[in-house]
């Protein structure tokens, strides 16, 4: 054989053993991003230091990053989880360091802790509301699931909201919205659902990332019709958005909604797995093969779900002219972890249902703690515009 077709021949052959090797990389790293996505976590990583706590002082000094730098009040998790705190306004910094006020300490020996994680929980039991409430049971496919009772002010009352958390966090992430919905008239369940480490697991003990929750908000909703409820508000933060549309669309008792709430939403995820692989400079195509394996049932070799997921189904920009309900988006443009354009690309295809509240620098559902006036006098105006539930249903019913 002439050593020019050797030399050809073995080009070809390199390049083809280098296109396959990157072929195996980019599915490995696929492999990996969707494990990332629907296995809940274990443990949350714990990113803030703290450099010195005097807590005569009321006063905590942090590492300066994007979270502590943040104006408003949050919650402070150290100690893996088992300690809790309360910060409140930034009252000194440096290009390293912050100082925040600390409001409260629940939990924990702040002053030993060394590190922490900065959320937008800010409440942990409705106790901390200061309103009555009870402990109930909600009857999912799964099992009984915990959730609060919150009455409205007025026992009368036939107004509910049925407030669903987001993903890898659970039902006290929602107790922020409580309070303007209670004012406005409303009892308020906040619920949990599967694998959330408080709602039973399902035997694959994955997200679905809303295409299985929803079952779970479903029951909620049933709970809350034979309860008296006539007319329900679905208030959605993240992934618990992408779960309440499913819930709104695929409920028996969907007739009963007469609005949804969404804080910082998923409404299409597939522009949040295309913003998650640009953020973590991937290649554009490993998005498309996780999609690939949310969608094949191959892909549970690798995913671990007990059955696909419809994405499409998942994706409502797409599916915007299905939706006739009032629907209120609060989303910040610089969320860091699901954007905002899927949101606004809804507003936009249906500005006759959809209202949008653009933030800036409030992050991902750090929204109420950025801006607590803000943001409840969005939910306020709006909730004084809904109409009548039965209204609703029976307009639907005569269209």
């Amino acid at each position: 054989m002439p050593s020019r077709t050797k030399i050809a021949i073995s080009g070809v052959i390199g390049t083809l053993s280098l296109i396959g090797a990157a072929a195996v990389a980019t599915a490995a790293v696929s492999v990996l991003v969707a494990r990332k996505v629907l296995v809940p976590p274990s443990r949350r990583e714990e990113d803030v230091v703290i450099r010195s706590v005097d807590l005569d002082a009321g006063l905590v000094v942090l590492d300066a990053t994007a979270d502590s730098r943040l104006p408003g009040e949050y919650s402070f998790w150290f100690s893996r989880e088992s300690g809790h705190a309360r910060f409140g306004e930034i009252v000194a910094s440096t290009p390293t360091t912050v100082t925040r006020r600390i409001l409260g300490v629940d939990s924990g020996d702040l002053a030993a802790a060394r590190r922490g994680r900065l959320t937008g929980w800010f409440y942990l039991t409705p106790s901390d509301l200061g309103v009555p409430f009870d402990d109930v049971a909600i009857a999912t496919p799964l099992g009984d699931a915990p959730a609060w009772l919150i009455p409205a002010a007025d026992s009368s009352s036939t107004r509910w909201a049925i407030h669903v958390h987001g993903r890898a966090v659970r039902r006290p992430e929602t107790l922020r919205a409580v309070p303007v919905f209670r004012e406005a008239g409303f009892t308020s369940l906040v619920v949990s659902y599967r694998n959330d480490n408080e709602a039973p697991r399902s035997d694959d003990f994955r997200y679905a990332l809303g295409d299985r929750e929803w079952l779970d908000v479903d029951a909620a909703m049933h709970y809350a019709v034979s309860n008296g409820a006539t007319q329900i508000v679905l208030v959605g933060w993240s992934m618990g958005g992408a779960t309440v549309l499913q819930a709104l669309t695929r409920s028996a008792v969907g007739d009963r909604v007469s609005g949804v709430v969404l804080e910082s939403p998923v409404v299409d995820w597939i522009a949040a797995l295309d913003f998650q692989v640009r953020l973590r400079r991937l290649p554009v195509f490993v998005r498309s093969f996780v999609i690939v394996l949310f969608k094949s049932r191959w892909g549970r070799i690798f995913t671990g779900l007990a059955e696909p997921l419809d994405i499409d189904r998942l994706d409502f920009v797409t599916r915007a002219k299905e939706l006739d309900r009032p629907v209120l988006i609060l989303h910040s443009d610089d969320d860091g972890f699901v954007p905002s354009t899927a949101s606004r690309a809804l507003a936009i295809a249906r500005p006759d249902i959809v209202s949008y509240e653009a933030f800036e620098v409030a992050g991902h559902t750090k929204l109420w703690n950025y801006d607590r006036v803000r943001w409840e006098g969005a939910i306020r105006d709006w909730v004084a515009k809904l109409p009548d539930g039965t209204a609703q249903r029976e307009g639907r019913q005569r269209a």
